[in-house]
């Protein structure tokens, strides 16, 4: 790994807040539970900790928690000897031995049956482990990182999740920012990503409009930096020129709401450079508006809380656009929390 600071990208004070964090954590060597939405980029934020630690030189193991068999378990983790079971034609090393010196990063840890959570708490209990058909215990030395989408704390209280397990994985706890809450980050990697593509396909660079980044600064990014990086790619292939726009950028995302709610553009080929720069930054902020005023449906009050701003200074810009809170109260949609 060349340099940690490449695994995550961008700028904005949440970001950076829980990358403070991720540093902190690094230096220590007791287990991690990463808590975010799906897409992002706990595995990331788990390779960080690691590449940033004492371990750095020793294996990064992750698993998936969603795809271990519940029959195999045990065998997947621990390894078996020969004959300890139908079709253990020859003995296995577990992913715990795979991970030896370094670290075990458990995605989807929530994802766990309940024969799982034993099986895991058992082993963080003294990293101790018996590989199936052995007699003899081992002794394994791995740092535990585990992530999960959900939270672990209310499927302790609906009693689907272990509270002493739960206890065991999160002696550090960090929580990933959605990218709805990263600002500026969105053009940061919706450029990177743009390049990325670029040199996946070994193609000439090309560039955002103006537009598009505006269109992708207003968007809410449900699947977070995963749905933005595959975006990016869509419209680049989408793209004949050396410029993506709104046309290509709509048919790459066809959930982009404030696209579709965006009155229809003037004809500015006639006007003034200044003219033409009022009208977009006057069309960016309509449809910036349309989709924050549907996220909380209609309750300027929450639409501030979201967007920074004085819930006086909102309702002045909903009023110099002739938009009325009431009028998105049936929307269906709601601001996350």
């Amino acid at each position: 790994m060349a340099d940690v600071d490449d695994l995550m990208i961008g700028t904005s004070d949440s970001l950076e807040a829980a990358v403070r964090v991720l540093r902190r954590y690094a230096d220590c060597d007791a287990p991690v539970l990463i808590e975010g939405e799906t897409g992002t980029g706990k595995e990331l934020a788990a390779r960080r900790i690691h590449y940033g630690g004492a371990r750095r030189g020793r294996p990064f193991v992750p698993v998936n928690c969603g795809a271990l068999p519940e029959t195999l378990i045990e065998s997947e983790l621990f390894g078996h000897r020969r004959g300890a079971f139908t079709d253990a034609r020859v003995s296995r090393a577990g992913l715990v031995d795979h991970a030896r010196g370094g670290t075990l990063f458990l995605d989807e840890v929530d994802a766990l049956s309940a024969k799982g959570q034993v099986t895991l708490l058992r082993f963080l209990q003294d990293q101790r482990y018996r590989p199936v058909g052995e007699s003899e215990s081992m002794q394994a030395d791995v740092r535990v990182v585990a992530a999960t989408n959900a939270s672990i704390e209310a499927l302790v209280r609906e009693g689907r999740f272990r509270h002493d397990l739960y206890y065991r994985l999160s002696p550090l706890c960090v929580r990933l920012p959605p990218l709805r809450d990263r600002g500026g980050d969105v053009a940061l990697l919706a450029r990177h990503f743009l390049g990325q593509a670029a040199r996946r396909m070994g193609a000439a660079a090309k560039c955002w409009s103006g537009e598009a980044l505006a269109l992708l600064q207003a968007h809410a990014w449900p699947g977070n930096v995963r749905e933005l990086e595959n975006v990016a790619l869509r419209a680049f292939l989408l793209a004949a020129g050396s410029e993506v726009g709104a046309a290509e950028l709509a048919a790459a995302l066809p959930a982009l709401t404030c696209a579709r709610a965006a009155p229809p553009a003037e004809d500015a080929t006639g006007a003034s450079f200044t003219q033409a720069k009022a009208h977009a930054i006057a069309s960016f902020e309509r449809n910036y508006l349309i989709e924050l005023m549907r996220r909380c449906s209609g309750n300027v009050t929450q639409a501030a809380t979201l967007c920074r701003t004085e819930r006086r200074q909102l309702g002045k810009l909903l009023k110099k656009h002739g938009l009325a809170g009431e009028t998105f109260r049936d929307s269906g949609l709601r601001a996350p929390v």
